[in-house]
């Protein structure tokens, strides 16, 4: 990969800009909600993974994706204990990204983007209100912003990225990726995108910067 071709680093939020919940039980612990045996089964699982697809690609709301995951599991879990899990999810922002995109930003040699699968609720916390800073503010200092639930596609879709190429401008070959999950970058890959894999248990700021210095970028 020539650096000299990259005018946009997009990255993704969760896992790589910030540290989010990687099971339900995990959820739980962070909400105060007791862990209990969820019914499973194949039906189950696919029923919950379709539920998150459609929340995510804002086919449905936040209410609706909150009572049908309840019911889901029989009674086991309410509708406000599943609310509960889903605000804990997200966990806080990993030290030294705020600073990366910062000085990618005062560079100006590259553009800042994102490209995420969230969903509105989620989404909501990384902008400040009327009363209060935002929550997880740093993807507010990237100039390209693109959600899943707001675009109405998702990774690793390649639809996605053509979504992403035209609300930008950019071509395939001048953007470079980060992302954590392994079909997201194969995604980006199909798509014709640079891709760069994270490793979220570790220091992701750190990972990105030494790419990024490699490319001549930083």
């Amino acid at each position: 990969m020539d650096g000299k071709s990259i005018k946009a680093v997009v990255f993704d939020w969760g896992g790589v800009i910030l540290q989010i919940c990687r099971s339900w039980d995990e959820g739980c612990d962070r909400a105060g909600v007791e862990r209990r045996d969820r019914p499973g089964g194949d039906a189950m699982t696919l029923e919950r993974r379709r539920l998150n697809v459609a929340y995510q690609t804002g086919q449905i709301d936040c209410d609706t994706f909150f009572r049908n995951i309840a019911s889901s599991t029989r009674g086991v879990y309410s509708i406000d204990e599943v609310v509960r899990v889903h605000d804990a999810w997200l966990v806080r922002e990993y030290t030294g990204v705020r600073t990366l995109i910062e000085e990618l930003n005062a560079a100006g040699r590259v553009q800042t983007g994102l490209l995420s699968n969230t969903s509105h609720r989620h989404w909501l916390r990384h902008l400040p209100t009327e009363h209060a800073a935002a929550e997880f503010p740093s993807i507010g200092l990237l100039t390209h912003k693109h959600a899943s639930h707001l675009l109405r596609l998702a990774k690793p879709h390649v639809e996605i990225h053509r979504a992403f190429e035209r609300e930008s401008g950019f071509r395939p070959t001048e953007i470079l990726f980060f992302d954590d999950l392994a079909d997201n970058i194969a995604g980006a890959h199909a798509a014709g995108w640079h891709a760069h894999q994270i490793d979220h248990t570790g220091d992701t700021a750190s990972q990105m910067r030494a790419a990024l210095r490699t490319l001549g970028l930083l």
